[in-house]
């Protein structure tokens, strides 16, 4: 069974269609209007080997705050369709990834309990035009709304860019182990028998 899915989300603020892939290759289209923000999902959809289609039109003359706030709203519950019942998957994903002197911690529990854990401390407010706090913005919107668990952690890190870019990749990589099918799971990887 195909693990696919495709979500639109309209609202006063954003235009927004995701569909993502979860037995992809990690072939991306991205297109946001925010530069910096497509860079960071086209590096999420390569080290989760997911395939991501996103195309967004948000207010981003008032800031970006919209457009990416409401692409991880999405994307999360994008994930969170294409996962169905959950059956067979490995469920818990870790990675630490360094970029440079970056270095951040994910994991991720495919738990049905979307929540996210933030202790990603980011010195420069800004990458470019980017405000660095929208990365917890996008974070928080897709963990809740894909039902996962994350912690990302900073362990080390003064680039506010390195920073980001290996958020996105470790969260990425802690993905791509937690939604891979194993093939010594049988029916739903929890003793509750449901995630």
């Amino acid at each position: 069974m195909a693990r696919v899915a495709s979500v639109s989300r309209q609202t006063a603020e954003t235009s927004i269609e995701v569909t993502v892939n979860l037995d992809g290759t990690g072939t991306s289209d991205i297109s946001t209007g925010v530069g910096f923000f497509d860079h960071m999902l086209t590096a999420l959809s390569r080290h989760s080997l997911v395939d991501l289609t996103v195309h967004v039109k948000g207010d981003t003359w008032v800031d970006d705050h919209h457009t990416v706030e409401d692409t991880g709203i999405v994307l999360g519950q994008a994930l969170h369709q294409a996962l169905g019942d959950k059956r067979s998957i490995r469920r818990f994903g870790d990675a630490l990834v360094p970029l440079d002197e970056a270095l951040i911690m994910a994991a991720v529990d495919i738990s049905g309990r979307g929540e996210l854990f933030w202790d990603v401390p980011i010195g420069p407010q800004k990458v470019g035009t980017f405000d660095t706090e929208l990365g917890h913005e996008f974070f928080c919107g897709l963990a809740r709304d894909a039902g996962m668990t994350v912690h990302l952690r900073e362990v080390a890190g003064e680039n506010a860019h390195h920073i980001l870019e290996a958020t996105f990749k470790s969260f990425a990589r802690a993905l791509r182990a937690a939604v891979e099918p194993d093939p010594r799971v049988e029916g739903i990887p929890s003793t509750k028998g449901a995630l």
